[in-house]
Formats: structure tokens, sequence, C-alpha cells
């Protein structure tokens, strides 16, 4: 079974090989490839443009996508599934939600929608582009794929100063004050965090509705934690001058060496490959949950609380503008 595969953030470090990868094992799907920038003055889309190239004859589209904005994401949505009912795309087979957004040398900063900006981009954006297009799978069934990070939980990670946590008031989540210390890089990461325990905690109540749908129970949700990467432009982007300059001389000249205390520590490329494998059900292909790489997991404490997730989820549903008019997500609601 083939199809269309979503894939957002599709000219970062990870993406532009998992691309590659796809369209070499898998030529047989349609990836659409959504970017914010897909101008040519944009080194990264120039990256992907190229990969793109070496696979003539390939079944891909670059859209824009910014995902800071909540009506391009409807928007974009609604093109997708105009596309499909018309018949100029195939069924979706995968959600491939790759984006994400941090900002370790700034204070919060909210989107033109009024949300915290890392929230936005790495979870509120990605439950309503998934809500919207869930009525648009391919009758066999596909697959979403959610991006996480061991930063989620508490304590795993080297960058955190302040835990990352669901705030029992949700709109604080969404919506935080000012910093409570001026501390960027440790506030920064928290967000950070958050939006990616946020995410994994939406996963397993997305899973428990797509399962009470009998047309949808073909669809499986997963998160994976690709590792630590450390390629990463994320590493050089938004972040203070020492992470930049461990990113460049420590992280990627030592990675064989780091890797025996970080058994997850390799490159984007290798990553890619899981990613892209999991998406097109070539490893995994009814299983759901939560991935650090290709083996099952236990994520956070707190993303596995039921509680916690349910109201997330109704949050989130708040938050992503999603009505019972424009899912086919029904129990949703209940």
């Amino acid at each position: 079974m083939a199809g269309t595969i979503i894939i957002t953030g599709a000219n970062s470090s990870l993406a532009i090989p998992a691309i590659g990868h796809l369209l070499t094992k898998y030529p047989d799907y349609t990836a659409v490839l959504a970017v914010r920038n897909t101008s040519g003055s944009d080194n990264n889309t120039r990256r992907l443009r190229s990969t793109i190239a070496k696979h003539p004859g390939s079944k891909t589209s670059i859209h824009q996508l910014d995902l800071a904005d909540l009506s391009a994401v409807h928007k974009f949505a609604d093109d997708i599934i105009d596309k499909i009912r018309r018949g100029s795309l195939p069924p979706l087979a995968s959600l491939l939600c790759n984006a994400f957004y941090w900002n370790l040398c700034r204070e919060t900063e909210l989107t033109g929608d009024g949300y915290e900006k890392s929230l936005q981009v790495i979870h509120i954006a990605h439950a309503a582009l998934i809500l919207r297009l869930l009525g648009h799978f391919h009758s066999d069934g596909g697959r979403v794929v959610l991006f996480s990070s061991d930063a989620h939980w508490p304590g795993k990670n080297g960058l955190e100063k302040y835990p990352p946590n669901i705030p029992d008031e949700l709109d604080l989540l969404g919506k935080p004050g000012p910093d409570p210390t001026p501390d960027n890089l440790g506030r920064g990461f928290q967000r950070y965090a958050r939006a990616k325990l946020a995410i994994v905690a939406w996963m397993y109540a997305l899973n428990r509705y797509l399962n009470e749908e009998p047309g949808l129970r073909n669809i499986t949700a997963v998160a994976i934690n690709p590792g630590t990467l450390s390629d990463s432009r994320a590493l050089r982007t938004n972040c203070p001058p020492m992470l930049v300059f461990m990113s460049r001389f420590v992280f990627q000249p030592l990675r064989p060496l780091l890797r025996f205390m970080d058994p997850t520590m390799r490159t984007s490329a290798e990553a890619s490959v899981d990613v892209v494998d999991l998406a097109v059900r070539a490893v995994h292909p009814q299983d759901r949950g939560y991935f650090t790489m290709l083996k099952h997991d236990d994520s956070a404490p707190e993303s596995m609380e039921l509680r916690t997730q349910q109201l997330l989820w109704k949050k989130t549903l708040e938050w992503a503008r999603i009505t019972q008019e424009n899912t086919v997500l029904v129990k949703a609601f209940t």
C-alpha cells in the first residue's frame, strides 16, 4: 500500500536524509513536503531541492507551512483534503510530524495566535493537522509519527535546569507569563521539554480515540525519541555560543567516544532511516506508543497519567480550533 506521506519541517537536519531514504527505498509513495520558507534564498530548502533532484520522476511537492500560524495550518489541511477528494493526491499513508521550535537565547515568545511558540509548533499545530486529516487516510490505515526527546523525561537530559511538567492550570502551559527567573537557556529548554511532554501524553489519548472508531482503528500513532543527534542544526539555531561551540568541537568529532556514555547518540542520517521505516509501517506495522529509536520504551510517568492525558486532550481541541465539524474523530468530544 502506497499513498501520500506528509512531512513537516521537511528541510531539517533529519528530514532531508529521511526524504532521500524514502525516495530511494519507497519510491511508490507521494511525498508532500512542508517547510516554513519555500524560497531559493533559504539554504536548507535548497538542500532539500537538491536531494529531490537526485530522484527524477519522484512524486514530490514542496509546500509552505508556518506552524506558528494556526490559520495557515487549517488552510494547508483544507488544501490537502481538496486534493485527495479530487484525486490529485492519493489518500494518506502517514503524517510525519517532524517540525519543531526552540529558543534558548530569549525569554518566552508567543505566536500571533497567542500561544507559547515551542508548544504551538511542536504540539498544537501538529494536533490540528492530524485531527483535520484523519478522515483522509488510506482504507488500509496508516501511521502518525510524532517526535519526542529524552528531554520530556525529567532528569534525563544534560541541558535541563528546570524539570518539564504539565501544570494543573493548562492555560499556563499554552499562555505562560514572564519567566520566573532570568535564565534564557534553562527556561527555554524547559519550554521545549514541556512541549515534547505534551505531545507524548496527547499521543496516548489519540490512540485510544482512534481505537474506538471502527473506521480509524488501522491508524496507529507513535512517538519516537530518535536519539541524541550530534549533527543537528538545532544545536546551532537559537542557541547560546557555548552550545554552538560544543556542537561543532565536542559532540560531532567525539561522537564515537560519547556513544559509549549515551548509546542513543548518532547522526541525523542514521535516525532518519528509523523514522521513515516507522512511517511506512515497514517496522512495527501495528504497534502504537512510545519508542526510543526503534525499541518500545516507557515514556515519562506524567505522560502516562490518564487524567493528564484527558485534560490535555480537551484543552488541545480548544487550542487547535478543532470542532465536531472539522474532524471525523467525533468521540473526541464525549
